[in-house]
């Protein structure tokens, strides 16, 4: 038997059944003809929507699929889906406040034949509650007619929008540039519209009378006023659009000759000075600063100022020295990691790590923290609000605390132009992008491209090490360079293993500035590979070791995230948020 042969035969085989596949993907695709939206706005504050979306299809699909986000409060009941055109089922499904329907398309009766070349179109009905808002002085519905999720554009959108009543009512459409037509007829919006991007979205707000609504038991109630904060922040808008349309060539010049400004910059603020300091790795600890203190010098964001790498070391720091001491409880389904707060060593702690084990304090039950459910417990707007107010007080603390350390170091004149003109360059690229992308301005094309290169040269700076345009001072540069060696000994494994630690005192050492410096995972590996040289029973039961191997670290940092994202929501904003930010929108494809 020939082998090669059917080795050969078989390649073959599998490289035609392979670019046969992909001309079959690549002869598949689907658009949006036309969309109809409507939503009738009932005395109550329940608003009804049906949406039909007419799908061609060119190719073999199995279905689509319709997600619609439901923001904090809002629910959707009566949810049916129509079929004309072709045969079908579907099911509904909801996940992480989104309500999934999915319907599966068959060209037959008997669900034999999947759908191929044709049209087909779907109709989505239901109610939501708590989407219409009721303030003092007027009722809002701010509605995405179209959301930012749908993985291909609408061709044409019509939509009509019947209100409760037919006097005195306001109504904006934005984008403006995407409106076609639109009109309001007694108690009824009708808008058509232009081709609608993936990508982008489509909002309706519409102000109604109070009298217009009796019983509103299915709106949301906000006790303030807003009928002039709505109707600045439209005109705002509509004012910044206009504005950025008008000075399109003025910006496009500044972003080509920006760049310009960074070898000034370099030239004043960022050569460094010659220092008598040659090593290759340190071993030791370069200096006795706290972990804190040693993250905000060396943080390439912003020196001088902790980051959260900084906030956990400083926490790790105070489980090595015993002022917090962990359990593992056991739960339902998994083992709960808890920090136990002993009160006794409060008064011995600096005021940097006051603050730090009171903000944990802050969401302890008595004198336990369990980290297991920190994550959920910050994950909503008031207690991310608090956790990063005090966060940003204990930054404030370490950055007080050490500032004359830090000036002593590190000259920040040039690294803070040069972020500022990474992030503030970054900033007005996307901003710029985005607004000539939407613009039909004659020169927005060339704001387009410039935006690209200042978003380029932007990011291009921000991988420059800090000290380009900044300026250590001689004692600075050797402290610096000093600690990155150490960092370098931390994350090389043959060098630990060549000089291990002599006992676990070093090894916890190594795990807390670990932190800091950003390589705990690689200081954890090692001290799972590497026995001490003296016998030490607490090894691998004490509770830095133990901390880190159960994850302690990762769910710090996701609750911490968390936390940020709570204080910092979207924009739900009692029911008058940015522009953008309505109910409805979601998106949808095909499969």
């Amino acid at each position: 038997m020939n082998y090669k042969k059917i080795a050969v035969v078989i390649l073959l085989s599998l490289v035609i059944f392979s670019t046969a596949n992909a001309i079959y993907a690549e002869d598949k695709e689907y658009s949006i003809i036309d969309a109809l939206i409507d939503l009738t706005i009932q005395e109550d504050g329940l608003l009804h929507v049906n949406e039909s979306y007419t799908y061609s299809f060119e190719g073999t699909f199995n279905g689509v699929y319709r997600d619609i986000p439901l923001k904090d409060g809002e629910s959707i009941d009566n949810l049916n889906v129509y079929i004309d055109g072709a045969y079908g089922s579907y099911e509904v499904s909801e996940k992480n406040n989104k309500k999934h329907v999915k319907v599966y398309l068959w060209a037959d009766k008997a669900h034999t034949q999947k759908i191929h070349d044709q049209k087909v179109k779907v109709t989505y009905s239901y109610d939501m509650k708590n989407v219409v808002t009721i303030f003092n002085d007027v009722g809002s519905l701010q509605y995405k007619i179209w959301g930012s999720e749908w993985d291909c554009e609408v061709k044409k959108i019509t939509a009509n929008i019947h209100l409760p009543g037919d006097k005195n009512n306001i109504y904006y459409l934005n984008p403006e540039y995407y409106n076609l037509s639109d009109s309001i007829n007694g108690n009824t919006i009708h808008v058509e519209t232009t081709s609608i991007p993936k990508g982008e979205f489509y909002e309706l707000q519409v102000l109604m009378p109070l009298d217009d609504f009796s019983n509103a038991t299915y709106a949301k109630h906000v006790n303030s006023d807003a009928k002039e904060q709505i109707m600045q922040k439209q005109s705002d808008y509509k004012g910044g659009v206009s504005f950025w349309g008008n000075i399109f060539n003025i910006l496009s010049a500044l972003c080509f000759i920006s760049p310009l400004s960074l070898i000034f910059v370099y030239l004043k603020y960022g050569r460094e000075p010659k220092v008598d300091y040659h090593g290759i790795y340190e071993r030791e600890l370069p200096s006795d600063d706290p972990p804190a203190v040693v993250n905000a010098i060396l943080n390439r964001s912003s020196i001088g100022e902790p980051n959260m790498k900084g906030f956990e070391a400083a926490i790790m720091d105070l489980i090595d020295r015993k002022v917090f001491k962990i359990h593992i409880e056991e739960a339902e389904h998994t083992d709960d990691l808890v920090l136990e707060f002993d009160d006794s060593k409060y008064e011995e702690l600096s005021i940097t790590d006051k603050k730090a084990y009171d903000l944990l304090k802050t969401f302890s039950d008595g004198n336990m923290l369990n980290v297991s459910r920190l994550s959920s417990k910050l994950n909503n707007e008031y207690n991310g609000k608090l956790f990063k107010e005090k966060l940003d007080d204990w930054k404030e603390s370490v950055k007080n605390q050490h500032i004359g350390q830090i000036s002593e170091y590190f000259n920040d004149t040039g690294t803070s132009i040069s972020y500022g003109y990474t992030f503030g360059g970054l900033a007005i690229a996307v901003i710029l992008f985005i607004i000539s992308l939407f613009s039909k301005h004659p020169a927005s094309w060339t704001l387009t491209i410039a935006s690209i290169f200042l978003g380029v040269i932007a990011l291009a700076i921000s991988f420059i090490p800090e000290d380009i345009f900044g300026k250590w001072t001689p004692e600075g540069r050797v402290y610096y360079l000093k600690w990155m060696n150490f960092k370098k000994f931390l994350t090389d494994n043959s060098l630990i293993k060549e000089h291990p630690p002599e006992s676990i005192v070093v090894w916890n050492k190594y795990l807390v500035y670990g932190t800091a410096l950003g390589v705990a995972d690689k200081v954890y590996e090692s001290m799972k590979l590497h026995e001490p040289r003296v016998a030490d029973d607490d090894y691998y039961y004490g509770d830095l070791y133990m901390f880190h191997s159960y994850s302690g670290l990762i769910m710090l940092e996701s609750a911490f995230n968390n936390g940020i994202s709570a204080a910092n929501p979207s924009s739900d904003g009692g029911g008058f948020g940015d522009i953008g930010g309505g109910s409805g929108g979601g998106g949808g494809g095909a499969f």
